[in-house]
């Protein structure tokens, strides 16, 4: 799991001015909350005074509230009232980490990491949102007790389609793509394919539960930017498309928040939103009865572990680019993490960290980093 990505932390509605959202991802707890002017923020969890959880204490005056000894932290993290000290004396080290925030597309977003504005990576890009010609189904939210790296390569397979998604009328890839491996392009910060494939049933049939049997050429591809933002495109005709965006949290190393966007072109009418709605969760339990029962949980540290082929071709360009960002030091030591739970709190470092001095809470480990082509860690 890496830090200096953007992850979505909740749904816009699940974060209110009257009571904090506790949120677990990568492994941490962070609280959210809407400050006086109703803007989303998200603070580390923990308390600098005792430990105390802000996440089960309640909001006030646009403050998160701890609820062992009242201590209040605004947006930014810093400590504005403590009940037993006047406002004058309350020290400079009274203040947890403050994230960046953006709330788009109905969620509300965090950067968990320390990097400046510019350097960032991007948060994906809904471009047809509120575009003409384009419809988005109401936001799906649901968990998957799986790991993340492994729902994102589930995605990013084209090769699965034909034995997991017979909701989808069992797509089988071109026959010329499997014997040359999978030509990959790029995106910022991720890649991206497109192949060809023959479907049973095309447009609207293929969302009809009495369709007729058949055959018609799709195109569709997946991308991905960053470790957790996935993109699938799906074109039956000039007409009918689906570009669909899954946006995942990664709760901790077993367990997996997606949130998806359906985003299309033809059954444009608001009484096709149920039933598409129902299309997408059997595609989708297609998909997680497949994940839960992954072994090992977790992506293996190296190929030497799985027999890769050309077709996985996807999937080795997205574990390339963790290997880069592991190479940047960003990915979290899962194992240190474990062994120091219960004895040290940790929070990931968050910009502020670069320019103010006496932080209390332990910047989160980190592997060091290393070169992509050494690269010989466990996946976590």
């Amino acid at each position: 799991m890496y830090i200096n990505f953007w992850y979505p932390m909740a749904t816009s509605e699940e974060i209110t001015s009257y009571e904090p959202a506790r949120i677990t991802v990568l492994g941490l707890k962070f609280v959210a909350f809407r400050d006086k002017e109703g803007e989303a923020r998200v603070l580390s969890d923990t308390c600098i005074h005792r430990g105390g959880a802000l996440g089960k204490g309640w909001v006030r005056d646009g403050c998160a509230v701890c609820p062992y000894h009242g201590w209040e932290f605004d947006g930014s993290g810093k400590c504005v009232e403590i009940p037993t000290v006047a406002k004058k004396n309350i020290p400079a080290r009274a203040k947890v980490d403050s994230y960046p925030v953006q709330e788009k597309y109905g969620i509300v977003f965090a950067f968990l990491g320390d990097l400046p504005e510019e350097e960032r990576p991007p948060l994906v890009e809904i471009s047809e949102w509120e575009q003409e010609g384009w419809r988005a189904n109401r936001l799906f939210v649901f968990e998957v007790n799986a790991f993340y790296e492994r729902s994102i390569e589930n995605g990013l397979d084209p090769s699965h389609n034909q034995f997991v998604h017979p909701a989808q009328g069992s797509p089988e890839m071109n026959p010329d793509l499997k014997r040359k491996p999978l030509e990959m392009g790029e995106l910022p910060w991720g890649s991206k394919f497109i192949v060809e494939f023959a479907n049973k049933k095309t447009g609207t049939e293929a969302l009809n539960e009495e369709a007729t049997t058949g055959v018609a050429e799709v195109f569709a591809g997946s991308g991905h930017i960053g470790p957790n933002q996935m993109i699938t495109w799906i074109q039956f005709s000039e007409d009918n498309k689906f570009h669909q965006y899954f946006i995942e949290q990664p709760i901790d190393e077993s367990h997996t928040r997606i949130f998806f966007h359906n985003m299309r072109t033809f059954l444009m009418e608001s009484e096709n939103d149920d039933r598409l709605r129902k299309v997408n969760l059997v595609v989708a339990k297609e998909d997680i009865a497949i994940l839960e029962e992954l072994d090992p949980v977790r992506t293996p540290g190296s190929a030497t572990r799985e027999v890769l082929v050309p077709s996985d071709n996807a999937i080795v360009a997205y574990r390339q680019h963790l290997d880069e960002w592991e190479a940047k030091g960003w990915r979290i030591d899962m194992d240190t993490l474990r062994a120091n739970r219960g004895n040290i709190a940790y929070a990931i470092p968050c910009p502020a960290r670069r320019t103010e001095k006496n932080w209390v809470l332990d910047p989160v480990p980190l592997l060091p980093p290393a070169a992509p082509a050494l690269k010989e860690a466990k996946r976590a």
